[in-house]
């Protein structure tokens, strides 16, 4: 079952005043409790579920939950639009497609705190300047590793892309199972959600769409 959504927010005209950069291209400032505070809170949590927290294979759990969270969701201390600060322009003259796919990523459902497992495609065209490949992989592991909706994530690796690369046009299609749905709730294991989003001329010209598309599902191309 796919389900298959593009959103994109509209960007400014040029005769209007600049907009605000979004939020989540800064390092997100948050006021975090102390580590006891976290470990506390984890082992409110256990008793929550049932368990005894004093029991000996439990007595270390709230620490290794806490460290734990420090890499899951440590994308709130990153500022993605730096990781494509650094970008080449002796490209010998290419102007055509740069894709990455199959870019492998874990995240979590922000209503309830579960996996979301998928990957990323991502492609743009080039205005005279191309960035890093692994940069890409990066700014999609930094979103990923916050709290998320698939359709945000995509929007924002997007916007991310098209606001600092200035390029032609960016390109995201993101394919994720969320455990969400196939742990809780109506229990359907396997099935996979769809976003996309384009900006520039993957935007407005159909055929770099149906070109992208082909090139992320075609095994020959890659």
């Amino acid at each position: 079952m796919d389900a298959i959504i593009k959103n994109f927010p509209p960007r400014p005209d040029q005769n209007t005043a600049p907009a605000e950069k979004p939020a989540y291209l800064d390092k997100p400032a948050t006021d975090r409790p102390s580590r006891e505070e976290a470990e506390a809170a984890v082992r409110t949590l256990l008793r929550w579920a049932g368990d005894d927290p004093d029991r000996e294979g439990l007595r270390e759990t709230p620490a290794r939950v806490a460290k734990a969270y420090q890499e899951l969701f440590g994308g709130y201390d990153l500022c993605p639009a730096e990781e494509l600060g650094r970008t080449f322009e002796e490209v010998a003259g290419y102007d055509d497609m740069v894709l990455v796919k199959d870019i492998p990523f874990h995240s979590h459902c922000e209503h309830h705190m579960v996996p979301i497992i998928g990957k990323a495609h991502i492609a743009y065209l080039p205005d005279g300047k191309v960035v890093g490949l692994s940069k890409i992989a990066r700014v999609v592991d930094i979103f990923a590793r916050r709290l998320q909706t698939q359709e945000a994530m995509t929007a924002q690796i997007a916007s991310t892309i098209q606001d600092v690369l200035k390029p032609l046009g960016a390109a995201v299609m993101i394919e994720a199972e969320h455990m969400c749905m196939a742990m809780r709730g109506i229990r359907k294991q396997g099935s996979t959600t769809l976003t996309t989003t384009f900006t520039g001329r993957f935007k407005t010209q159909p055929e770099e769409q149906v070109r992208f598309i082909t090139m992320v599902r075609d095994p020959r191309k890659g």
